[in-house]
């Protein structure tokens, strides 16, 4: 591995590149402490995040490149057992059936399984974040004990069977139903069409002995909606379906390959009244449906609303391969040498071009931002579900938080999986180096548990609701004219836009503000901004939409669609900053400190790059000042440059969780091996005479 020197406050530096021998020089340039940093991002359950670490780094639980689908398989169903007898996955399960209750370390234990292997993370999500979250989040006590210990156990491998063939992200509009028969005092469950066939179902293909069905609830001639119902698929001997449910294999995937989805169908399959998870709604005997919430909107979000976990621990697991990738990624670029540039005998490390600088370092920044943000959503979901902060309102923000970070951090996973890879050259696309095989298996994320752009919609509609409840009593010349209000240390609000903004007369705060580019509330004052305008404008063209008939007002909404998603991504990268900045208080060393602001810098300053042109054209930067923001990103890079591999080593992934060959020292050995040859050259005066170097004596001597 890279040697390592003491630095003069007693920290690591980092030998070997141009940039890191001028740091050395100057005695007030800061430091990390990288084992405090380490700390802090491990979060509120670090014990837990070592602990499932101290798994992911066993070698049976990675994954063998190479192997059929059918061996992947049968490797990843072994390594559920394993994850049971290490006690790895019961965490948010009762006390009273050997859990711990702790949702929020369920979810950081569970998404560190990425990093061993992402078909063994999301088959483990869907046996216990889904299949037994179902049971115990949507059935009752009875239900618990009949099918809580087997599914805690494995002894009932089993499937959540919600999204169809027909409809994915329209859960609402699925076309399977379950018809109470009061005389048998039975449902009957039926999948009327092809289209409503249950699709990309994991455990469905091989594994699955049971189900939560998601069907529409008849009774009495009445559609009650979206229910979930427990239905047996396989006899426990044969493994065979039992009558009346068929189902295929959905086959070799374009990743995640070690899971077996397939493709369930049910032709009049009977179950009993008591296989109905009734916690939000009931039949009776005689077929009389009751709810303990009559709204059937309201109750229809409320039951997928306890099944948001899917989405927290996407979030999760993308940011954790985003670090591995840049770990890997960043220690190669400081061991890898290309071109002598600067010198006639040496060439440059890929670190100092400033241009892989700029590739690597703003997707470094952008990962500790994602980072803080999901800590945050995972503090926001256990307060929810351990039932210390449970209102209504607690739980539609932990819904917009969830699909806010989502769609962010599975496209950054897959950006930076990508970059990286380029950054690397030929080596990175070789399987040894993860990142061709991360990248393929982490495609998906960005579809499930929620459509990434159907996501960002559904945060469109919540801002647009907090924009009406803020300003509806306010004339709409005045909302030109606004600033972001902040209180002393107070953050912005998390979901909407509620206590966010304050009226003032003076039109050219925001430009004033943006003078400071680098100072936090003149980015504060612009990313905000950007956000609030974007709601408004919004909100301005949709204004009245509710008194046109129901096909008008959806082509209404249809023509704003793109702005109002963009505005919704604004509002996610906003609350990633946000969270940023709120870690940055937090931080007691200097050093870090310093080095850290400078990270969140870059990131907001890459936003506001990213969206140059809106803020242009809005009149919130100047030309002259635009110019600016690249100028001042380029500084920030030279500044993080020394202290890149403590950023990355802060992650606290080890060799046997990124696992990647040119993230071993390997490659310092070969360029360390090459640059000693050509000395040795060079000294014994043995070395040829290169015919540039030839030519040019010889125009000289012509002279």
């Amino acid at each position: 591995m890279t040697e390592l020197v003491d630095r003069p406050a007693g920290r690591r530096q980092r030998p070997g590149t141009v940039a890191a021998a001028a740091s050395r020089t100057a005695e007030a340039q800061p430091a990390v402490d990288v084992d405090v940093l380490g700390e802090q991002l491990l979060g509120k359950w670090a014990e837990v995040r070592r602990q499932a670490r101290t798994l992911a780094a066993r070698p049976e639980l990675h994954k063998i490149e190479g192997l059929t689908h059918t061996e992947h398989r049968a490797r990843v169903f072994g390594q559920l057992k394993y994850l049971v007898e290490n006690e790895a996955v019961h965490r948010a399960f009762p006390e009273s059936l050997g859990g711990s209750d702790d949702h929020g370390g369920n979810i950081a234990g569970f998404e560190e399984l990425v990093v061993a292997d992402p078909s063994l993370q999301i088959k483990a999500g869907v046996q216990w974040g889904l299949f037994g979250s179902a049971v115990m989040h949507l059935g009752t006590e009875e239900h618990h004990a009949k099918w809580l210990p087997g599914i805690m156990s494995l002894a009932i491998p089993g499937c959540f069977a919600m999204t169809e063939t027909g409809h994915g992200s329209d859960v609402a509009s699925i076309a399977t139903t379950a018809t109470y028969d009061p005389a048998a005092g039975e449902f009957v469950v039926h999948t009327p069409f092809r289209a409503a066939w249950k699709d990309y179902i994991g455990n469905a293909a091989i594994d699955g002995l049971g189900a939560v069905v998601f069907a529409q609830l008849v009774t009495r001639g009445v559609n009650h909606g979206v229910h979930a119902f427990y239905v047996d698929l396989r006899d426990p001997e044969t493994r065979e379906f039992l009558p009346g449910i068929g189902g295929e294999d959905d086959g070799i995937k374009g990743g995640l390959n070690g899971i077996d989805n397939g493709r369930l169908h049910f032709t009049n399959v009977r179950i009993p009244r008591a296989n109905l998870l009734n916690r939000y709604g009931n039949v009776d005997a005689d077929g009389t449906y009751t709810s303990p919430i009559a709204s059937p909107g309201r109750r229809f979000f409320t039951m997928l609303g306890t099944l948001v976990q899917g989405r927290v621990s996407l979030d999760g697991a993308a940011v954790a391969a985003s670090k591995v990738a840049l770990k890997a990624a960043v220690q190669y670029a400081t061991e890898r040498r290309q071109f002598n540039a600067s010198s006639h005998t040496e060439e440059e490390v890929l670190l100092d071009y400033q241009r892989h600088q700029k590739r690597l370092f703003t997707r470094l920044a952008t990962t500790y931002a994602a980072g803080f943000a999901h800590e945050q959503l995972l503090q926001k979901f256990d307060d929810v579900f351990s039932g210390a902060h449970d209102t209504d309102e607690d739980r539609q923000d932990l819904e917009t938080l969830a699909a806010a970070l989502k769609p962010l951090s599975t496209w950054h996973a897959l950006d930076t999986l990508q970059e990286c890879r380029e950054a690397c050259g030929g080596a990175g696309f070789l399987i040894e180096n993860r990142f061709a095989s991360l990248r393929a298996d982490l495609d998906v994320y960005a579809t499930f548990e929620g459509d990434n752009t159907v996501l960002l919609q559904l945060v469109a509609k919540r801002l647009l609701a907090d924009y009406a409840k803020e300003f509806r009593s306010v004339d709409f010349g005045v909302l030109a004219r606004y600033v972001v209000g902040q209180a002393t240390g107070a953050a912005i609000h998390r979901t909407g836009l509620r206590q966010v903004a304050q009226f003032v007369a003076d039109t050219g705060s925001v430009q004033k503000a943006a003078l400071a580019l680098r100072d936090e509330e003149g980015q504060r004052a612009l990313l905000t901004d950007r956000v609030q305008a974007m709601v408004a404008e919004a909100a301005a063209a949709l204004k009245g939409s509710g008194r046109l008939s129901h096909e008008q007002g959806a082509a209404l909404f249809n023509r704003h669609q793109n702005e109002l998603i963009d505005a919704a991504q604004a509002h996610a990268e906003l609350l990633q900053w946000e969270a940023f900045t709120d870690a940055l208080r937090e931080v007691a060393d200097p050093g870090t400190k310093t080095v850290l602001t400078w990270l969140r810098d870059l990131f907001g300053l890459s936003l506001i790059e990213k969206n140059l042109s809106w803020y242009l054209m809005n009149g919130r930067l100047s030309m002259q000042r635009g110019r600016t923001v690249g100028e001042y990103i380029n500084r920030l890079l030279v500044k993080i440059r020394p202290h890149a591999l403590d950023l990355v080593d802060a992650f606290g992934y080890g060799e046997d969780h990124v696992r990647a060959a040119i993230a071993t020292g390997a490659e310092k050995e070969r360029q360390d091996e090459a640059r000693a040859y050509f000395r040795s050259q060079r000294a014994s005066g043995k070395a040829p005479v290169d015919e540039k170097v030839l030519l040019a004596r010889t125009a000289g001597n012509r002279k």
